[in-house]
């Protein structure tokens, strides 16, 4: 029986070989390879996908975060909310400033922020908090925006899993003040390497966030800013300008495997994620299930060819990198951690493959 995998980048990718080819060819013969003509359009490609006025391409999903708290002065003595769920990388970003990150718990149904528990750990040290679109799916932004008017609070996004996903007709990306987005090679919008970018409308953040990916330069050997080096490479913008022509093509195929696992899955044992929001608001990065004795359940399905993955298996307060979060106790998201498995989705899938998955599921029994 021919594995399943988890996911076939090669096969993904090579759907667009000849164009990327293409593209790849024009930014040898220009010439130009930092900043040039390549990373421009595709930041007012993406701004425009997004909804925003501005993009900025920079490093990394990580150093999209870091830059968009540092462009906005949140730092030493400042207070971020944050889940207690999310990819380390959205706390580092916090730290990396400088300033604290307040975990929140997440809603067990969707894994995103739990609005009704954002009001208890604002302070008066709270400067933003920091959303995380999990999974593909948009965190439920009304009531965390009246929250964030109320203590005049900046919304920060993190958007690196959900890349077109909608609420309420606007994109993730243009739902808070600034927004990152990572492109690592398995989101559905990769590169054929590390890339990111930050979207916003605000102006004032777009300019400072210019010359801080570029050392703090606005000008060559004029430093405005203690900055980095933090810019979207001229090779991997192209190749993300042709991918973006088929992002919502990709999430659409996303859906239609997702609605297939939701609607035949039926194992008791297995506990299927929920879509709170119209399907659009779903990009569905990862299709995520909870499932008890997930050891034996990975081991069950690798023995029937098919391959899964944890995300994420040990919560942010449990790394040793944060030991002195250790001794903390948030068990919603310890139960997440402890129960997650990811099953194969992506748009290049085949049906049968699909079949394939949920006649296992199914079939899998916990002891």
């Amino acid at each position: 029986m021919t594995v399943i995998p988890f996911l076939d980048l090669k096969k993904i990718n090579l759907r667009h070989e000849h164009a990327i080819m293409n593209r790849l060819h024009n930014v040898l013969h220009s010439g130009w390879y930092i900043l040039g003509s390549k990373v421009k359009a595709f930041e007012d490609e993406f701004a425009s996908y997004c909804g925003t006025q501005y993009c900025v391409g920079v490093a990394n999903g990580l150093d999209a975060l870091e830059l968009i708290i540092h462009g906005y002065d949140i730092g030493p003595g400042d207070e971020v909310i944050v889940p207690s769920n999310t990819y380390i990388a959205s706390i580092l970003s916090i730290s990396a400033n400088g300033a604290t990150p307040v975990l929140v718990e997440p809603d067990l149904l969707t894994y995103n922020l739990d609005p009704a528990k954002l009001e208890e750990h604002i302070t008066p040290r709270t400067k933003a908090i920091l959303v995380v679109h999990l999974y593909g799916q948009s965190c439920d932004m009304h009531p965390i925006g009246e929250i964030a008017n109320r203590y005049d609070l900046r919304i920060i996004e993190d958007c690196a899993q959900a890349h077109g996903a909608l609420y309420d007709d606007k994109r993730v990306g243009n739902l808070g003040d600034a927004a990152a987005f990572s492109f690592y090679p398995g989101k559905n919008l990769g590169a054929l390497g590390d890339g990111g970018a930050i979207t916003t409308n605000d102006e004032i953040l777009y300019k400072k966030l210019c010359a801080l990916r570029n050392y703090g330069s606005q000008k060559k050997y004029e430093n405005l800013f203690k900055g980095y080096n933090s810019r979207l490479d001229e090779l991997q913008a192209p190749i993300l300008s042709e991918k973006l022509n088929w992002l919502d093509q990709d999430n659409e195929r996303r859906r239609e495997i997702a609605t297939f696992y939701l609607s035949n899955i039926t194992n008791e044992y297995i506990t299927l994620p929920i879509v709170e929001n119209k399907p659009e608001s779903h990009v569905w990065h990862l299709f995520v299930i909870r499932v008890e004795n997930r050891p034996h359940f990975i081991e069950y399905m690798s023995s029937n060819n098919i391959q899964t993955m944890i995300h994420y298996p040990i919560p942010p307060h449990k790394q040793e990198a944060y030991k002195e979060w250790n001794n903390l106790v948030f068990s919603i998201s310890e139960k997440i951690h402890a129960e997650v498995v990811s099953l194969p989705i992506s748009p290049v899938m085949e049906m049968e493959e699909v079949m394939q998955v949920v006649e296992v599921v199914n079939e899998y029994r916990s002891n």
